[in-house]
């Protein structure tokens, strides 16, 4: 795989977008039946039997020990638990795709090892399903990797985004890619065999793959975050994009397409995630807009509505291919 330029520091990046920064419209998503806990890290609404639903993390403030809830939007404009769906306890970050006519569904299993010293591990657990109401676990990623998304492509084949890091990548997350014949090669071996991808992420800084959507038979348009940690100890994660194109086996450059800044405010789990989004998903309009769902400071879920970047992608998949 092929890069356009090399890698530019997250912040170049954001005084980018500052300059053509729009948003149309913000909000906070407010649920309802979880009171005394915060719901973050949401991903786009999934549609199940004619109706939306969000999965959420849904946790203590002062805890990370989370569970995943699935939520409707009720009359009042509150997303109330959906009952009869099952509750996932012990999962963070949920996501979810469609392959191959199925619901795709999953999360960052969290567990104490009681063998060190109950330290925190994880690992990317999958779900499928042709609806909510009857997902079975079918994958598990490698132990130690988050961020782990799929795509349908047009030959009906797979294509897998991952996280690869560690020494050999600088002791810093970067974003994987390689192609499955298909959900059944899904597998720690086949996921640690991807490829990095070149120049996603300016030295010391990290990121990763939120959601993948298949723009055009050629594209396929990747909504990320991107982090880094500033001297004084605080975190700094923003919502980023970049487009892959099949054909030409090449990526092109991380836009960043939000920052905490464009949401409303709010509290933080803790004072170093104040400047913290995490991207969750993004609904395409056909006017050209988009909605941006988002955990923000690791407490609060929101929505904005900006300029669709995948379209931007598209437009430039058309100037590359020329």
């Amino acid at each position: 795989m092929k890069s356009i330029c090399a890698a530019k520091p997250c912040e170049w990046l954001a005084q980018e977008y500052r300059q053509e920064r729009q948003v149309y419209h913000v909000e906070k998503i407010r649920f309802r039946g979880v009171e005394g806990r915060d719901v973050y890290n949401i991903a786009a609404p999934i549609v199940d039997g004619g109706r939306a639903i969000i999965p959420a993390r849904v946790e203590p403030r002062h805890s990370e020990f989370s569970e995943v809830i699935f939520f409707e939007e009720a009359e009042d404009g509150v997303w109330t638990v959906v009952e009869g769906l099952r509750t996932f306890r012990g999962l963070q970050d949920p996501f979810h795709a469609r392959i191959h006519g199925e619901i795709v569904f999953g999360g960052v299993e969290i567990w104490t090892n009681p063998f060190h010293n109950h330290e925190i591990e994880y690992r990317t657990v999958f779900y499928r399903g042709h609806s909510l109401a009857d997902l079975r676990l079918f994958a598990v990623g490698p132990q130690w990797m988050k961020d782990i998304r799929l795509v349908e492509l047009p030959d009906e084949r797979v294509g897998v985004f991952t996280r690869p890091n560690g020494a050999r990548y600088g002791g810093q997350a970067q974003i994987g890619w390689t192609v499955l014949s298909s959900l059944d090669e899904l597998s720690p071996e086949s996921i640690l065999r991807a490829e990095c991808l070149p120049d996603r992420f300016y030295p010391g800084e990290w990121g990763g793959v939120n959601e993948a959507q298949l723009i055009d038979p050629a594209t396929v348009g990747v909504l990320g975050h991107i982090a880094y940690r500033s001297e004084d100890g605080l975190l700094h994660y923003k919502a980023m994009c970049f487009s892959l194109h099949l054909n030409l086996d090449l990526v092109t450059p991380v836009r960043v397409i939000a920052e905490r800044q464009d949401f409303l405010g709010g509290e933080a789990k803790r004072p170093e995630l104040a400047d913290v989004v995490f991207s969750g998903g993004l609904v395409r309009y056909p006017d050209g807009t988009a909605h941006l769902y988002a955990g923000v400071s690791d407490a609060e879920a929101q929505r904005i509505l900006i300029p669709d970047p995948f379209a931007v992608a598209a437009s430039c998949a058309v100037e590359l291919e020329a």
